[in-house]
């Protein structure tokens, strides 16, 4: 699958993907803007797999953990009893890549025997159930430049996803609108997941780029979006509208591109403050 799908545009079709997930689906989220859209999300894609029987196992930070918990607890989830009967596992996050990263590089043998071991235990206990997976293994090590790393362990996850039928839920600490963000440095990221998951609003976003781009572009806008549409890179996860647009315009535009950007950026934090409650 490339590029943005059309079958995914609303809101609506994302929130499903988190509900029912694809088989052995490989999910991200870029999240640095918006954490609370992150949590949320996450508890909504462990809750409807409880709901459906699914063994769960979450490998994040304490913060994260308690507010998964908490949310998936005010959903009506018994948590403690799922732990005792370990068909729900929290990890702490560096606990486990202490587990199997050797002087700054991740083991195979090491992440089986630990992360896979984990894995393989929840889906005994659940049966014929299946199995939601959310780490952000990966997005640690990428905020610590340990890219390659991170890019690994992605590769590990891949390997255990196809070996054992889980679905798994990745987030990293990254801004696609952030004037520091480098396509370059993602591209095996996007590479390695199934879809790429709204970070923002997406409806406001894709409204403030396309403004931006009438405004910047002229005439040519209409030309460029659909050129856009044709144009994307056959390796990366499906994606929404407008996380599509901003990775073309960094990826063909580049000194234009982050003008639009930059114009588009300002648009959506207007848009945000006057959507935002009193």
């Amino acid at each position: 699958m490339t590029g943005t799908d059309s079958s995914h545009e609303q809101t609506s079709s994302w929130q499903r993907l988190l509900e029912w997930p694809q088989s052995k689906g490989h999910l991200v989220q870029l999240y640095r803007a918006d954490e609370r859209l992150l949590t949320s999300n996450v508890a909504r894609y462990l809750w409807e797999g409880w709901k459906r029987g699914d063994g769960l196992l979450v490998i994040a930070d304490a913060s994260r953990r308690r507010a998964v918990a908490r949310q998936l607890h005010q959903a009506g989830a018994d948590t403690d009893d799922a732990i005792r009967e370990r068909r729900l596992a929290f990890i702490d996050v560096q606990e486990a890549l202490d587990q199997f990263v050797v002087d700054g590089q991740p083991r195979w043998e090491r992440f089986a025997a630990t992360v896979g071991a984990a894995v393989r235990d929840i889906q005994q206990r659940v049966a014929h159930a299946g199995l939601r997976v959310y780490s952000e293994m990966a997005g640690v090590l990428w905020k610590l430049r340990q890219s390659p790393a991170a890019a690994r362990v992605e590769e590990f996850w891949n390997t255990l996803i196809h070996s054992s039928g889980c679905k798994l839920y990745c987030a990293y600490p990254i801004d696609v609108l952030d004037k520091e963000f480098h396509l370059a440095s993602v591209d095996a990221l996007l590479c390695a997941h199934t879809h790429l998951l709204p970070a923002r609003d997406n409806e406001h976003l894709a409204s403030a780029l396309n403004r931006a781009m009438d405004e910047i572009l002229g005439p040519r806008a209409e030309g460029l979006r659909l050129l856009m549409k044709g144009n994307y890179r056959p390796s990366w996860a499906v994606m929404p509208k407008a996380e599509g647009i901003i990775l073309w315009l960094r990826n063909n535009l580049h000194e234009i591109g982050e003008e639009i950007l930059a114009r588009a950026r300002q648009y959506y934090r207007d848009s945000q403050y006057i959507e935002r409650p009193v």
